[in-house]
């Protein structure tokens, strides 16, 4: 499976910005989806997550009722609409893609995207 990730780049505090995930190869509909973030020295967050089907969704704390994500089987795209930015969301963000079943909340995936910055001026 190959992850594309898009849509990154520099908005103001309070902005908003929806990244995209496009995945080619593999069974799309069968991989649960998540997005992680690492900002400059610190470790990687595990952002968000969604079941196949969209029956099941994560959000961390850091991000919850400013972040959404979903997803297309017709287009094997995920996405991640962010809004209410704040300086602390600027981070590279990375598409995974699960093919394991589990907790909702698990941060184990098995293939990965490159990053897409995002960048959230004050």
């Amino acid at each position: 499976v190959q992850l594309q990730a898009s849509g990154g780049g520099l908005v103001q505090a309070g902005g908003s910005l929806r990244l995209s995930c496009a995945a080619s190869g593999g069974t799309f509909s069968n991989y649960r989806m998540g997005w992680f973030r690492q900002a400059p020295g610190k470790e990687r967050e595990f952002v968000t997550a969604i079941s196949p089907g969209s029956i099941n969704r994560y959000y961390s704390d850091s991000v919850k009722g400013r972040f959404t994500i979903s997803r297309d089987s017709a287009k094997k795209t995920v996405y991640l609409q962010m809004d209410s930015l704040k300086p602390e969301d600027t981070a590279v963000y990375h598409c995974a893609a699960r093919q394991r079943g589990g907790s909702i909340g698990n941060t184990e995936y098995d293939y990965w995207g490159q990053g897409t910055q995002v960048t959230v001026s004050s």
